[in-house]
């Protein structure tokens, strides 16, 4: 008699091979209708025959369903490749980063790659040195590594990574020289857009709240004030604010601006969680946004069109730019001889506007 599950229903022959452990290739073949040897030269891309897209798609879906998972070590072994990506990322506390890891993950996944994460934080042990990469992340586990975050400061990783031999593509690297093919967002257009949106609504007293962000990234805030000098005639006393990267520091930031005696009218924020801040901190004080003070983001977080006022902010083209490191870094793990000369790809921000923006009073 067969069994079924608690609901009733009869287990299927794919649910009954996934509750035995590790499913073999015999066991995919079974569930997607082909052989073995087939499912093997799938999986491992290899072998004399081809493979027509639906048969291919058919073996990976079953190994999808059932669970299938390769053993990378082995794979290396055979002199095949692991088919996992590594992801060294600077700051996991950083919310920009979790968007930019599920995307990462999920065009990974496109290319039929796994990811491993490795956390770039600097050693408490030795101040301005990354963890060395063996601890961080184990390159023979991976065919390529992409890297987000600026890590100029930490020489040892950025060292460890060249020496490594695995190709690494590098995203969002500020103003450090470029080491790898990297990707990266043209700050200094964000910055001219937003300040030139706050002119056309008639601002000429605006500041602008600098995160310190590690490599000393000061890109944004040295684009604002040639803007403002060449549009408004220079930058007024204690209209620049450098603060750590934290709600915390954005809303210092907009006390201190809010108590000179000829306080800002707008504020650019070079991150969209000091610019949380900065509205945080105008409520508390009881400044309406936007009727007293106007507020500009940059990077467009998943939180940003849930503020209140919801914030006018420069939209960072991530998804996109996850797509192209990630092409290229599955390129550069196929082709040997492909070109990993370290030049930089230029992606636009784009203004969104919401309700943290409006004409002076």
């Amino acid at each position: 008699m067969r069994s079924t599950d608690e609901n009733g229903a009869k287990p299927t022959e794919a649910s009954s091979l996934r509750t035995r452990g590790m499913p073999t290739m015999t066991d995919i073949g079974r569930v997607a209708g082909v052989t073995a040897s087939t499912v093997s030269r799938v999986l491992n891309e290899n072998g004399p025959l081809a493979i027509s897209a639906a048969t291919r798609e058919r073996v990976l879906a079953a190994a999808r369903e059932l669970g299938y998972r390769p053993n990378p070590h082995a794979r290396r072994l055979r002199g095949l490749p692991t088919m996992l990506l590594g992801a060294v990322v600077r700051d996991f506390s950083d919310p920009f980063f979790a968007a930019a890891i599920e995307a990462l993950a999920n065009e990974a996944r496109a290319y039929g790659y796994g990811v491993i994460l490795g956390h770039a934080r600097a050693d408490p042990n030795g101040p301005g040195e990354s963890l060395s990469l063996p601890v961080v992340l184990d390159p023979r586990q991976t065919d390529a590594i992409i890297l987000l975050g600026d890590v100029q400061d930490q020489t040892a990783l950025s060292d460890d990574l060249r020496a490594s031999g695995v190709p690494v593509v590098a995203l969002w690297q500020g103003a450090a020289a470029a080491r790898f093919p990297t990707a990266d967002v043209d700050d200094g257009s964000g910055i001219k857009i937003a300040v030139e949106h706050l002119c056309s609504l008639g601002h000429r007293r605006i500041a602008f709240v600098s995160a310190r962000l590690p490599g000393g990234n000061l890109r944004r805030e040295m684009t604002y004030v040639q803007t403002v000098s060449l549009r408004l005639g220079g930058v007024r006393d204690g209209y620049v604010q450098r603060v750590s990267n934290t709600l915390a520091g954005g809303g210092r930031a907009a006390a201190s601006l809010l108590s000179l005696e000829e306080p800002p009218t707008a504020v650019v924020c070079s991150t969209d969680l000091v610019a949380v801040g900065v509205l945080h901190a105008a409520a508390e004080i009881g400044r309406s946004v936007p009727r007293d003070l106007s507020v500009v983001g940059f990077d467009d977080l998943v939180f940003a069109a849930y503020t209140v006022p919801a914030l006018t902010t420069l939209r960072m083209p991530v998804a996109e730019m996850v797509s192209h490191a990630v092409a290229k870094a599955v390129e550069l793990a196929r082709d040997p001889l492909a070109s990993r000369e370290p030049r930089v790809t230029m992606f636009e921000p784009s203004l969104v506007v919401r309700q943290s923006t409006g004409r002076p009073r």
